[in-house]
């Protein structure tokens, strides 16, 4: 068994050593990207959340360990063709696009280097540390457009019904608030999508380690939507209400419009928490 295992480790490292001369280009342009878009600077710490979960529960993933060829083979071809695909249709993509192509084949490679050296046992033992990785991939520009769309028409929405709540005055047309003596609108930069982003990741790697049913955990990363969507309303409202009653430089100059988001994103966490709490219970009811 041991030497079973040693050699998956051997068969493993001398894949990933080939992955990393296959993919040095596109884990270059991947480094670049992630420092130059606000959005991603998250992505090189998935990888090591990735390995700190396959470290901790070595025992578990590895306890059975053998050689997978024929699966493993299906994910090395897939990734190597998504590689050469991509690398073909690199003048057609926008840089978002193109670096998501390649990570994504990248990490189909890796999924295939894992299941070839160890088997499908330990394959669906690392499902959480694998998948996690996923959180690497720009999201494509498609989807990215219709996740601000719909966060921004939620908040719209979400804004309108707090300033019926406060009483306050104001005429809406689609996006764009007209309230006494000021005039907002909802951007696609006060959709919240880096803030969402952050508490998806943040709950998925909670769910892993708190929860047990695949149900509680999906239940916990949706709920991030709503509560974004909360979140970005809040803080529209307080903003705004504070221009018209104080001040219009709080829409414009002050540290809570430009800096202020921890404030607002601190308290989306705490009730994220209690969501978490209260779904550690019900799998405790729901196991008895």
């Amino acid at each position: 068994m041991k030497a079973v295992l040693k050699n998956g480790h051997l068969l493993f490292l001398a894949l990933t050593a080939l992955s990393l001369l296959m993919f040095f280009q596109p884990l270059k342009e991947l480094t670049k990207f992630s420092f130059s878009n606000h959005h991603y600077t998250h992505i090189w710490l998935i990888p090591l959340a990735s390995l700190y979960f396959i470290f901790t529960e070595r025992k578990e993933i590895f306890s059975e360990t053998r050689f997978s060829p024929r699966a493993g083979t299906v994910l090395l071809l897939a990734g190597t063709a998504f590689y050469f695909t991509g690398s073909h249709f690199e003048t057609q993509l926008n840089v978002n696009d193109h670096t998501a192509a390649m990570t994504f084949s990248g990490l189909l490679f890796l999924h295939g280097a894992f299941l070839f050296s160890y088997g499908t046992r330990a394959y669906r033992k690392a499902l959480f540390p694998l998948f996690f990785l996923v959180f690497m991939i720009p999201i494509p520009t498609f989807l990215m457009e219709r996740i601000i769309d719909t966060l921004v028409a939620g908040s719209s929405h979400m804004t309108e019904a707090l300033f019926r709540i406060t009483d306050t005055p104001f005429i809406r047309t689609d996006r764009i608030f007209q309230l006494p003596g000021i005039s907002i609108e909802i951007a696609d930069a006060c959709s919240g999508i880096r803030s969402s982003i952050a508490l998806v990741i943040t709950m998925a790697v909670a769910g892993h380690m708190f929860l047990r049913r695949p149900w509680t955990r999906i239940v916990l990363i949706l709920a991030v939507i709503p509560l974004t969507i909360l979140k970005n309303a809040v803080r529209i409202t307080t903003l705004s209400l504070l221009a018209v009653h104080v001040d219009e430089k709080f829409l414009t100059q002050s540290f809570l419009h430009h800096s202020g988001g921890i404030f607002f994103f601190l308290p989306s966490l705490l009730l994220l928490g209690l969501l978490l709490w209260g779904l550690r219970k019900a799998e405790g009811i729901s196991d008895r």
